[in-house]
C-alpha cells in the first residue's frame, strides 16, 4: 500500500500564517530562511528568532558573544552585526559564527513563525535550499494537513520566489505539475529579485540570489521550538 499523501494548504504573507493549522512550513527564500541553515552549516551553536526590533537588541546585549543578524523592512537592524544576507554569512565564515547565539530579526520570514506560533502543530523554515530535506521529512512524519505559508514581500503582498518554493514542495510532496525554469523565469524579472541585480543599495547584494535559488543544498530541517518564551530554530531529529 502507498503512503498517502497530506492534505495541502497553500497561504501567503503575515495573514495566511495566522490562519496556518496543521505542520506548517513558513517560507522565506529571500532571505530569511537561506541565512537560518547557514548559520548551522556555519557552526553557530544557537538560533533565536525574534520578531521585535528592540528585544532583539535587548538579546543581543543579555547573551554573552550573541550575533545579532536581521532587517528591518531590508535594512540591516540597527544595532545589528550583519544585515539579513546569505552572502555576507558566507563572507564572514565559521570563524565568526562558530559556538555563538544568532539572534535573527526579519520583516517577513521570522515575523510568520511568530504570527503562526501558538496554533500550529509544528513549524519548521522553508526555503529552495532546504526543501527536499523538508519534504522527506513531512512525508516520514505522517503529517495529515501540511500548510505552506508563502511569506512574500514585507509579509504583506506575494512575491514569486516564496510561491515557487510553496509549489516546488507541494510536488515533492503529492506530485504536483513544477517546472523550475517556468518558475525562474517568473522570478528572475520581478522586482523582488531586480532589487538586488540593480546593486544600488549595499545591503542588497547581487549575491544573494544565486544562493537563494539554489535547490536542495542542506539535508536537514530547522524547526521551530518554543524555549522559555523565546523561539528557537533547532536542527530537526530526522
Amino acid at each position: 500500500m502507498g503512503q498517502e499523501k497530506p492534505a495541502i494548504i497553500r497561504l501567503s504573507c503575515l495573514e495566511g500564517a495566522r490562519k496556518a493549522t496543521g505542520f506548517t512550513v513558513i517560507i522565506d527564500v529571500f532571505r530569511a530562511f537561506s541565512c537560518a541553515p547557514l548559520f548551522f552549516y556555519l557552526g553557530a551553536k544557537k538560533v533565536i528568532l525574534e520578531s521585535d526590533p528592540e528585544k532583539a537588541r535587548m538579546l543581543k546585549d543579555e547573551i554573552p558573544g550573541a550575533i545579532l543578524v536581521g532587517e528591518v523592512n531590508q535594512v540591516p537592524i540597527e544595532g545589528g552585526d550583519m544585515g539579513n544576507s546569505p552572502s555576507e554569512a558566507l563572507r564572514k565564515g565559521k570563524g565568526f559564527f562558530q559556538g555563538r547565539t544568532v539572534i535573527h530579526r526579519t520583516t517577513a520570514g521570522v515575523a510568520g513563525v511568530h504570527a503562526a506560533a501558538g496554533h500550529c502543530k509544528t513549524i519548521v523554515l522553508g526555503s529552495f535550499v532546504m526543501s527536499g530535506a523538508i519534504a522527506n521529512y513531512i512525508l516520514r512524519s505522517g503529517a495529515q494537513k501540511v500548510s505552506l505559508v508563502a511569506m512574500g514581500t514585507r509579509g504583506r503582498a506575494p512575491s514569486p520566489e516564496d510561491e515557487a518554493c510553496a509549489e516546488y514542495i507541494e510536488h515533492l510532496l503529492i506530485g504536483t505539475p513544477y517546472d523550475h525554469v517556468r518558475a525562474m523565469e517568473k522570478i528572475m524579472f520581478h522586482e523582488s529579485t531586480k532589487k538586488f541585480i540593480m546593486g544600488t543599495k549595499p545591503y542588497l547584494p547581487r549575491e544573494d540570489p544565486i544562493f537563494c535559488l539554489q535547490r536542495d543544498v542542506f539535508d536537514f530541517v530547522l524547526m521551530v521550538r518554543d524555549k522559555g518564551g523565546l523561539m528557537e530554530a533547532q536542527l530537526a531529529v530526522t
